[in-house]
């Protein structure tokens, strides 16, 4: 028996699994055995992505982020984004809005249209378009807004499940993800995700793990509680784990490029040893798999031109050339993407330095909010404009 099997067998009271790092994770009625979730990525989390990255290993595939609005305006572009294959399950969808009454009927026509299993709430989205109107990471600061949000989302989901993923707060002056937690299990829902950075932070810096620790222990122990941020390798998610006694991992920028992390991370919960890391041949390979796919969701052109911003990610580290590193990111077809893969040595072997940080980063900044928006936690008010911007997702 492993350290992590005692500490969750001591908070649970359930048998041990000496075979395993953690239980399965149970969500609502679903339980998967990787405690594993893929974050939604705007532009990125398409069913191409997810099925590429469900073949790699099990968890919860979170579609992108679609607009409690343009899901009740019928927007053409939000129902084009809600789209899983047929052999997807549990359906999961993020959910963004800021009107409770908004969110409620989304919710409903979710039931009522069989649209997802499952719908997850974005309350950590740092961007300035949206905490300009009182959504994302800003919003929980208003916690009697925030308790009526979750409390629709939860009141339309019916026997669906609803969850919750914020941030630790708006900056280091205003923390909200403790409060907020609860709030959300007692308005019904049942597991909470925490990125551990403030929207402050953005994606700079370092996650402080150490807050997925406080917020494991403010919350029932049979309410899930996943840590996201940072999570670059198998071995960063059992360390995070180990560190801050959560439930599981959610994973988004550090599976750019390496939809292959899945299967290392089913490995390492399971208590296996880590498949090899891939050769670039291997490597190539999943880039045309990945192209196939989204050709296949998207139609060739679009599908095609998709997948160039996924290039320098597959290859980062590796020793190719900046011609075939151009041409790579100007392909024009499958074909095309053929003749250029052919020019890779399939042999080059996984470069030590190609873990770490991928995607973007940036630098901290002042966040953008609503006048007065810190003035009364308390107000319920829904900023004017707030839920205007309902162009999909």
């Amino acid at each position: 028996m492993t350290v992590l099997d005692s500490v969750r067998d001591a908070r649970t009271d359930t048998p041990a699994r000496r075979d395993r790092v953690l239980p399965p994770l149970r969500i609502g009625p679903f339980e998967v055995d990787t405690p594993v979730v893929l974050a939604p990525m705007a532009g990125i989390t398409n069913p191409g992505f997810r099925r590429l990255c469900r073949e790699q290993g099990a968890g919860y595939y979170v579609c992108e982020m679609i607009t409690a609005r343009g899901l009740v305006e019928k927007n053409p572009l939000t129902f084009r984004m809600i789209a899983f294959d047929a052999d997807e399950h549990p359906r999961s969808m993020q959910l963004y809005g800021v009107d409770p009454v908004s969110m409620q009927r989304a919710a409903e026509l979710i039931v009522e249209r069989d649209l997802a299993d499952h719908i997850d709430m974005n309350f950590g989205c740092p961007v300035p378009k949206v905490t300009r109107r009182g959504g994302g990471a800003a919003l929980p600061f208003k916690r009697e807004l925030f308790r009526r949000i979750v409390r629709a989302a939860v009141t339309g989901a019916g026997d669906r499940p609803v969850t919750v993923k914020m941030r630790i707060g708006i900056d280091d002056e205003h923390h909200t993800h403790l409060e907020a937690a609860r709030i959300a299990v007692d308005e019904g829902a049942v597991a909470v995700a925490l990125h551990a950075r403030t929207a402050a932070q953005r994606y700079s810096g370092t996650a402080d793990w150490d807050e997925i620790a406080r917020l494991r222990d403010a919350v029932p122990a049979h309410v899930p509680v996943l840590g996201n941020g940072d999570i670059f390798s198998a071995q960063d998610a059992l360390d995070m784990v180990a560190r801050t006694g959560c439930d599981g991992v959610v994973v988004g920028r550090g599976c750019l490029g390496r939809p292959w992390l899945f299967g290392d991370l089913e490995a390492a919960f399971a208590g296996r040893e880590l498949p090899a890391p891939p050769s670039l041949g291997q490597v190539a390979a999943t880039l045309r798999r990945h192209a196939v796919l989204l050709c296949e969701h998207m139609g060739d052109h679009k599908g095609i031109r998709d997948v160039r911003k996924h290039i320098a990610w597959y290859l980062k580290g590796f020793p190719v050339g900046p011609e075939l590193r151009r041409s790579l990111g100007m392909v024009e077809s499958i074909d095309h993407l053929d003749e250029l893969l052919s020019g890779l040595d399939p042999d080059e072997p996984f470069p030590a330095d190609a873990d770490g940080p991928r995607g973007r980063q940036g630098s901290p900044g002042r966040v953008v909010l609503p006048e007065h928006w810190l003035d009364d936690p308390d107000d319920p008010s829904i900023p004017f404009g707030a839920d205007v911007e309902h162009s999909g997702g």
